[in-house]
């Protein structure tokens, strides 16, 4: 039967992150595995689910990979690192991992790779301000970390935190909603207002400080007061998306909770028989 090209670049993809993670499995753990747009099987039983962060993309410009969240088997540390085979690119992932490395076992997990995988780039996804990751990453620490999600065996307690973290991002969507809907609902009017009053106002002083300084001046106020309610609105879409961060990362854990109580399950039964 004759195979597609399409089809064969997947298994050449597959057979890339393979190799990869078996040379990762050399010097760490792998904990859970996420999958986008590939099917890679592992030798270890490990929890596997879809990469969120790319699924959530509604358009198809994002490269198949297969990211995973590892353990340092040395010092004990959580990264993730992520193979794009089609690019021969490693991306490591700080966002996700936050405070559960240094930057000392960062640079170590580069050398060991670089060291293995001297083909691939390299790339260290850091922290953003502009998309409040430290406050996303705050968020979800204060219910659970991430150490307990892919390593602590109570999985009633962690199935209580993830509540409560589901529940701190539903408030926080509905916050930002309130504030979406407030800055929608009070621009328009207001510019209104403002401007009438400006040009109204303003356009009196004509005679004494001349029509160009009073046309400099209608068009300034006007301005920053239009600079202002943009600032909020950004900051109101900025707030939403912070919010579908943290759900999204409530998500992930309960995925990764599930798979691995799952597998607790069948190496139960597999050793009762």
């Amino acid at each position: 039967m004759a195979v597609s090209a399409h089809a064969s670049a997947d298994f050449d993809d597959c057979d890339v992150c393979d190799r990869f993670f078996a040379g990762v499995a050399e010097f760490a753990r792998l904990r859970a595995v996420k999958l986008y747009r590939l099917q890679v099987e592992f030798a270890a039983a490990v929890p596997n689910l879809p990469c969120l962060d790319h699924e959530a993309v509604l358009h198809a410009t994002v490269s198949p990979h297969v990211a995973a969240y590892i353990e340092d088997s040395e010092t004990g540390e959580l990264h993730e690192v992520a193979i794009i085979p089609s690019r021969h690119r490693v991306e490591i992932d700080v966002v996700s991992t936050f405070g559960e490395h240094t930057r000392s076992g960062l640079e170590l997990l580069l050398g060991r790779l670089r060291g293995r995988f001297p083909d691939l780039s390299y790339v260290v996804n850091g922290l953003s301000w502009l998309r409040g990751d430290r406050r996303v990453a705050g968020a979800c620490r204060a219910q659970v970390t991430l150490r307990q999600v892919l390593l602590d065996g109570d999985f009633d307690r962690l199935s209580r935190a993830l509540d409560r973290l589901r529940i701190v991002a539903a408030l926080m969507e509905k916050q930002s909603r309130v504030a979406s809907w407030t800055v929608r609902t009070v621009t328009a009017p207001l510019l209104a207002v403002i401007g009438f009053l400006v040009y109204q106002g303003v356009g009196e002083l004509v005679p004494e400080i001349g029509g160009q300084v009073v046309g400099s001046l209608q068009v300034l106020v006007v301005g920053v007061t239009g600079a202002v309610f943009l600032y909020l609105g950004l900051k109101a879409v900025h707030l939403t998306e912070m919010a579908n961060r943290t759900w999204k990362r409530a998500s992930e854990y309960g995925l990764i909770i599930n798979e691995r109580r799952c597998l607790e399950t069948w190496d139960r039964n597999d050793t009762g028989a």
